[in-house]
């Protein structure tokens, strides 16, 4: 069974950074595409990131593209998600994921992910 569990969230002001990492076991992480999702209080959770098993093709959503960088370590079996230049409406929950099916690019859609972590916080104060 895949476990994922990320770190790195927190209370950051607007215009910081964070690093979040997602760490992956029980897996075949390296042949796995991975995404970072959020959820907001009070709205569903959107797509943020994704990035195929090779690192070659990566995501965005509109939202965060220039600001926030996707990553893989496949040797520490651990995804990142750097990201910049914060804003208010970036505070929400943000959820790491893994795609059981090996070698597929990264989906934008929640539903094509089989494995999901717990969750962490992050808060932009203004």
């Amino acid at each position: 069974q895949v476990q994922l569990v990320e770190s790195g969230g927190g209370l950051v002001q607007a215009g910081g950074s964070l690093r979040l990492s997602c760490a992956a076991s029980g897996g075949t992480f390296s042949r796995n595409a991975m995404g970072w999702f959020r959820q907001a209080a009070g709205k569903e959770r959107e797509f943020v990131a994704s990035i195929n098993w090779s690192s070659d093709s990566t995501n965005y959503a509109d939202s965060v593209k220039g600001r926030f960088t996707i990553s893989r370590d496949n040797a520490k079996n651990t995804v990142y998600l750097q990201m910049n230049s914060l804003k208010p409406e970036d505070t929400a929950v943000y959820y790491c994921a893994a795609d059981r099916r090996t070698y597929y690019s990264g989906s934008t859609y929640s539903s094509e992910y089989d494995y999901w972590g717990q969750g962490t916080q992050v808060t932009v104060s203004s």
